[in-house]
């Protein structure tokens, strides 16, 4: 009987804990997107497809400097101009290269 009990409980405990950890999986994705600081200049903006192309600087242990193509908000979009030097936090999230929190970059000393 106590067999069967402890069974029965340790089954219990095992299945709450595998609902606890299901439930916080889609936050866990959600707070899985890697964001890595960016710093660059602006030399597109295509509203249409809501981008900004931007030469950046290299991102150390992640990417060499180059001229690429991010995903970015409305706001983004609105605030910028061709020629503009920018900070933001780049990711990737799908297919997709995403720039945010996209501001004025700060002179260089």
């Amino acid at each position: 009987m106590k067999n069967r009990l402890l069974a029965t409980l340790l089954a219990l405990s095992a299945a709450g804990h595998s609902v606890a950890a299901a439930e916080t999986k889609p936050a866990e994705k959600a707070d899985a997107v890697k964001r890595h600081p960016l710093r660059g200049v602006v030399t597109s903006v295509d509203a249409e497809r809501s981008t900004l192309m931007v030469k950046h600087e290299e991102i150390p242990g992640v990417m060499r400097a180059m001229t690429m193509a991010f995903k970015v908000d409305a706001k983004a979009l609105a605030a910028v101009k061709k020629g503009d030097a920018i900070t933001g936090l780049m990711s990737r999230q799908g297919k997709d290269w995403v720039l945010e929190n996209v501001q004025p970059a700060a002179a260089k000393p």
